[in-house]
């Protein structure tokens, strides 16, 4: 048996220890920039509906925020060993990051599903994870080449959708083309969750 074209998803924690400090400002931060970001309420009204995102608003946070940059150095590491692990030739580049934004995802909010185009990795950091709350579920890119495939069984090795649990302190990376959402939160509190980008042009 043979294994080709596979689809690689890094998980980690962004710090081994000692990360609660620095992810407590980032909530409290967070929460602020909800309190204060009116454009972004009004962008999330119409395109995140029940929840909120500065996406449409404030989506560069760590070139304005000591706290979001030192998230982004943290990161650093962790984008290195993935793009390795992808055999990427970046030729004589590095990965930076374009984008960073906010998501607080409230009861019953849910994120649809959508690819990030004009980057090459992608992630989230999960700052605060209610019990229940939703993990991030990813698409097999190939599904819509399955046109006669039957139904997978459930204890099948491959499926056409995995949800990767969400973790607070924890990062997910990923490709920018691999397809994925967020399912409706059932919690009655927020999660709270940092997206971002990387391109290498």
């Amino acid at each position: 048996m043979h294994s080709f074209f596979p689809t690689r998803v890094y998980a980690a924690p962004l710090l081994p220890e000692g990360g609660k400090a620095l992810n407590d400002r980032l909530e409290r931060e967070c929460r602020q920039l909800a309190h204060d970001d009116g454009a972004g309420r009004q962008w999330s009204a119409v395109n995140y509906a029940g929840g909120y995102t500065s996406y449409g608003s404030a989506n560069r946070m760590h070139t304005v925020s000591p706290t979001f940059a030192e998230l982004e150095r943290h990161l650093a590491a962790h984008v290195r060993d993935f793009s390795r692990v992808l055999g990427l030739d970046l030729r004589g580049r590095r990965l930076r990051m374009t984008d960073c934004w906010v998501n607080i995802m409230r009861h019953r909010a849910h994120h649809g599903l959508h690819l990030h185009p004009l980057s090459t990795l992608s992630g989230t950091y999960y700052v605060r994870v209610p019990r229940g709350s939703p993990g991030l579920k990813i698409e097999d890119p190939r599904l819509d080449r399955m046109m006669a495939t039957p139904p997978r069984r459930a204890d099948a090795e491959v499926s056409p959708w995995i949800t990767l649990p969400a973790t607070a302190g924890e990062i997910l990376l990923f490709e920018s083309w691999l397809r994925h959402e967020v399912v409706s939160n059932p919690s009655r509190t927020a999660r709270i969750s940092i997206s971002f980008n990387y391109s290498w042009f």
